[in-house]
Parts: structure tokens; C-alpha cells; sequence
């Protein structure tokens, strides 16, 4: 099995891209070993505080966020990150060429039930005149020069793009490396699992509703076949199932909050996602077009998320527009 660096090396990525997507990776067996420890390592429970986002923090969201910052910070090659944990930046190299933005730690409620939860990055090429304000990360997701997630799970897993599709890596404990696991991972077009909160179905818009109800009815019902719902409650981990074995997720526009009708962010979450499911052959859109495409206004700006196996997405934008 190949390593990740020579892998790389392999698909001609560039050196400095690849001493980027390395730090990750150091940064994914700290954090893999922090989880793996528990309670044993005291970072179970939450603290005080809230994050940007208005939401708790667990023990582990902190000590990630803080991992993420320390290590990469020491690569040359960065020149600011952004995370989801917090309101602004943070300079690193002046001559940097690259940007990294990430959620530290999705699905950290899972944390204390020792379930799945994951770390999501998104690398972007650094502005040639970049100054040192959040605005050089407004780049759309068509900018994005590396994307992935590294799952914390029975297995760590490191699973990315640099746009040559979709490799899935494993960490081998007995070595302390990540071995290519998976080289070409795609998306199978067609689908009967569906991932979405279904506590939230009275708060979606009238169609949305209407195309679930409609995969519930199965057999029996328009659709004419049976569908089955798996829901992990972080989007690493469903968003793995849907690049392992094909499925649908979303995360719907939402009408309990006016000012706040998503719960997504699109730069930590849904751009990385989004074309780490396109890599694969599948489709991510937003409820209004295509994820990448979105020109970002601000660093925590939330989007509408629907993507997996391209007919099922097909499908259900069908819904929304009506047209089903």
C-alpha cells in the first residue's frame, strides 16, 4: 500500500501543496490519539464557553481548534487559517501560498458517546495580493486546490482531493502512517439511503417536505421503491457513508430563524464537501444551484447543503423547483 506523500508525489501535486496536506496529517494522529484517550486523557465534557457560532464548546472542539492552529501556523507555506470555531483569522507565513480553513472537530456531540466525528478542511491558493484580513478567503469552492476530512472512528481515516478524484486513506497504528486505502472512489448515480434530521421536517419548505414524505411512502408510494434512513448527526460521517457505498444527505433551508435559515457553513463544510462528492461523480447543490459556485461574503456564512448520488439529487432539486 502506497503512503501519502509518494501517492501524492505520484499525481504531481505541488511540493508546497503537499507539505501542506502533511501537516494535516500530523495534526490528524494528535487529534485521533486525543480521542482515542477519552475520558483517560480528561477531554470529555464541555467547558463554559461558546464558540463564533453561538454554541457550546466541547473540551475537544477547544483542544482541537488549538492543535490545528499550533501545527499548521509552523508550515511555511500558510498563510492565515480560518476556523469555524472562531471569529477571525490568523496570519502565518507573510509569503505564504496557501489558506487553510476547517471545522476542527464536526459532530462533536457524538464526542461523549464515543461515536463518529471528524476533522474538515479546505485549502485555497493564498491571493497574489493578499493583505491580511478575512478577505482573501472569500474565494469561491471552484477556487479550492485541496479538500477532504479525517474521521475518527473504529478506523482513522484521511480521505481528500487535489483534483484528480477522490482517495480514501487509512492510518495504520502499527507504523504511525496513513496507507492508500481506497484510490478512486466514486459515487454509484442511483441510491435508497437518505441521511437528514428528521426532527426539523415541520420547519422545512413545503416541497422539500413533500419529497421526503414521498421516500417514506416507498413502494407504495410515487417513488415506487423502498428507502432506508441513516442519520449520524455529524456530516463527516454520513457524508463518508455516501462516498462509500452511494446515498443522499441534506440539510435543508430551515424556518425557525429568519436570519438564520441554515445550519451549514459553506466554507468549513459545505465547499470541502461539495466537491469532494463532485470528485466522486456526485452532486452537491444548495437548493438554488451549484455549492462552488457560491461567492462567499463573509467567513461563517451558512448554505442550504443537498448532495450524494447524482440522480437522487436530480431528483429531489426537481422537488423544489416544482417540476415533481
Amino acid at each position: 500500500m502506497q503512503r501519502l506523500i509518494p501517492t501524492l508525489r505520484n499525481d504531481q501535486v505541488d511540493e508546497a501543496l503537499i507539505s501542506v496536506i502533511n501537516t494535516l496529517q500530523i495534526c490528524a494522529k494528535e487529534i485521533s490519539f486525543r480521542c482515542g484517550q477519552g475520558k483517560l486523557a480528561g477531554v470529555l465534557g464541555s467547558t463554559l464557553d461558546e464558540n463564533i457560532q453561538g454554541e457550546t464548546q466541547k473540551k475537544l472542539d477547544v483542544l482541537a481548534n488549538q492543535l490545528l492552529k499550533d501545527i499548521l501556523l509552523e508550515c511555511k507555506h500558510v498563510r492565515a487559517v480560518a476556523s469555524e470555531e472562531e471569529e477571525g483569522i490568523v496570519s502565518g507565513t507573510l509569503d505564504g501560498r496557501y489558506l487553510v480553513a476547517f471545522d476542527p472537530l464536526d459532530g462533536s456531540s457524538n464526542i461523549d458517546i464515543n461515536s463518529m466525528v471528524g476533522t474538515i478542511f479546505s485549502v485555497l491558493p493564498a491571493p497574489a495580493e493578499a493583505g491580511a484580513d478575512v478577505d482573501m478567503f472569500l474565494q469561491p469552492g471552484s477556487n479550492q486546490v485541496a479538500a477532504g476530512y479525517i474521521l475518527y472512528g473504529p478506523r482513522t481515516m484521511l480521505v481528500f482531493t487535489t483534483g484528480r478524484g477522490v482517495k480514501m486513506f487509512t492510518l495504520d497504528q502499527t507504523v504511525g502512517e496513513f496507507l492508500l486505502t481506497e484510490a478512486d472512489v466514486t459515487i454509484s448515480e442511483t441510491t435508497t439511503e437518505f441521511a437528514i434530521n428528521m426532527s426539523n421536517h415541520r420547519h422545512w419548505q413545503p416541497e422539500m417536505r413533500r419529497y421526503i414524505d414521498d421516500l417514506l411512502l416507498g413502494k407504495a408510494g410515487p417513488r415506487e421503491k423502498d428507502f432506508n434512513m441513516r442519520w449520524v448527526a455529524a456530516m463527516v460521517a454520513d457524508v463518508h457513508r455516501v462516498l462509500t457505498r452511494g446515498g443522499f444527505f441534506s440539510y435543508p433551508w430551515d424556518s425557525r430563524k429568519a436570519n438564520k435559515p441554515y445550519k451549514l457553513r459553506l466554507m468549513y463544510e459545505g465547499n470541502p464537501m461539495a466537491w469532494l462528492v463532485e470528485q466522486a461523480g456526485g452532486l452537491a447543490d444548495c437548493g438554488e444551484g451549484r455549492i462552488l459556485d457560491i461567492q462567499p461574503t463573509d467567513i461563517h456564512q451558512r448554505c442550504g447543503v443537498i448532495l450524494g448520488s447524482r440522480d437522487e439529487v436530480t431528483t429531489c432539486l426537481q422537488y423544489l423547483k416544482g417540476s415533481q
